[in-house]
């Protein structure tokens, strides 16, 4: 084992203009990820390109720029706003002289912070390992630089050291772990399908505030930062709804633009919680200048997990920051409802549309049961709605709602 000092990385971060996509937006994004773990940016570039240049990412022009300001400012680093080839990462570290890490690296060195479970860790380190793997040969120069910083978390530098049978050893052992993790899932997946209960999966763009309405709703103490990937574990807690219908809602992991995909596959298992669940809690950030953007990130991620068919909840948060410049819309949802998870506004009727939801898919009847079938009103309680009872004297009269797989057990002879 090494002893790893901690320093604080001064970066220089570095993009290119494609099409039409928005380079500089994407950047900013890229300055709080740096800034999540623990860098602080000296200064951004942009380059206009057809497509990013196969050596070197950027032009040659651009890399003397980039030298001189890394020499200028004494940044211990450049970050590319993409995921490098070997190649490129190889090319640049020689051209600038100094340590070079892409998107992908960062967004897996804040994971490599953030995991606290062991399934989070397993999956962490799966995608650490499947990103070095295929650059094992050429960072083999960089071994001796421990200085810390970022790309320093997680296994850490002893795994570079081993070769890639060692590695491909490895992968296929974290991979066997994570399929027994996956099968305790669903199990648990199975039960609740069994038990008739209901979950709703709440998914959006990192930072839009999903951990801090999880907690406001059902008091489930998430841990709440104004920070890129807060937490990565995902949390499931139940929900009362006011006829006493419990909910089950499932916290997942945040999405951002260009998620590498080594966190997709690793993650897979937790991000398909939202592909099992019965519906969509959409969680958007209002007050984001660039909400539709990342509206439209968060359904392309979706659609990549087949995810698909499902009743979609668009919660419009964080309102008492919005300016009302941008207007709160959502032709995917099936309902849209605007709230304030930190003060509280709009979540009663966000519940209000969770039952109207939950009610869709409920039969209406009502029924007199004698007093030595009172038990069935506990199994209508969790699994459907009682909306009044009366105790008469031939019974109890009831008018409830309860899903089809129910009614035939509240309702025979």
């Amino acid at each position: 084992m090494y002893d790893i000092e901690e320093m604080t990385e001064r970066v220089i971060l570095v993009g290119i203009q494609v099409g039409r996509e928005d380079a500089w937006e994407s950047l900013e994004e890229l300055e709080e990820l740096a800034s999540t773990a623990g860098a602080v940016t000296l200064a951004k570039v942009i380059q206009n390109r057809e497509d990013m240049h196969p050596g070197t990412y950027v032009g040659k022009g651009k890399i003397e720029e980039i030298r001189e300001m890394v020499q200028k400012l004494e940044a211990t680093g450049v970050i590319c706003d993409d995921e490098l080839s070997p190649a490129q990462m190889n090319n640049l570290e020689r051209e600038l002289d100094c340590k070079v890490m892409d998107r992908t690296l960062l967004i897996l060195d804040i994971f490599a912070g953030r995991a606290a479970s062991s399934e989070g860790k397993l999956q962490v380190e799966l995608a650490q390992l499947k990103y070095r793997a295929v650059r094992l040969i050429g960072l083999r120069n960089s071994l001796s630089r421990l200085g810390g910083g970022i790309g320093t978390r997680g296994p850490g530098e002893k795994k570079l050291e081993m070769d890639r049978r060692l590695i491909k050893e490895r992968i296929g052992q974290l991979k066997g772990e994570l399929r027994q993790l996956e099968s305790h899932r669903e199990l648990i997946r199975t039960r609740r399908s069994r038990q008739n209960q209901k979950v709703a999966a709440i998914v959006g763009y990192t930072n839009a505030g999903k951990s801090t309405l999880l907690n406001a709703l059902t008091q489930a103490g998430v841990l709440e930062e104004d920070k890129l990937f807060a937490t990565l574990d995902p949390t499931t807690r139940g929900l009362v709804l006011s006829e006493g219908q419990e909910l089950l809602l499932t916290d997942t992991v945040g999405f951002i633009r260009k998620l590498p995909h080594h966190l997709v596959e690793a993650f897979k298992s937790t991000l398909e919680e939202a592909k099992y669940a019965d519906m969509i809690l959409h969680v958007v950030d209002a007050s984001h200048p660039d909400m539709e953007a990342r509206m439209h990130v968060v359904y392309e991620t979706l659609r990549q997990l087949g995810v698909k068919d499902k009743k979609i909840v668009t919660v419009f948060n964080k309102m008492d920051r919005a300016d009302g410049a941008e207007p709160c819309r959502d032709v995917s949802a099936d309902i849209c409802v605007k709230i304030s998870a930190k003060t509280g506004q709009g979540l009663e009727e966000l519940k209000a549309a969770l039952e109207k939801l939950l009610s869709e898919d409920q039969i209406y009847f009502e029924r007199v049961y004698p007093y030595e079938k009172a038990s069935l009103l506990q199994l209508i309680r969790s699994q459907g709605q009682l909306l009044s009872e009366e105790y008469q004297e031939q019974g109890i009269a009831i008018k409830a709602r309860v899903p089809l797989a129910v009614y035939g057990q509240v309702t025979k002879d």
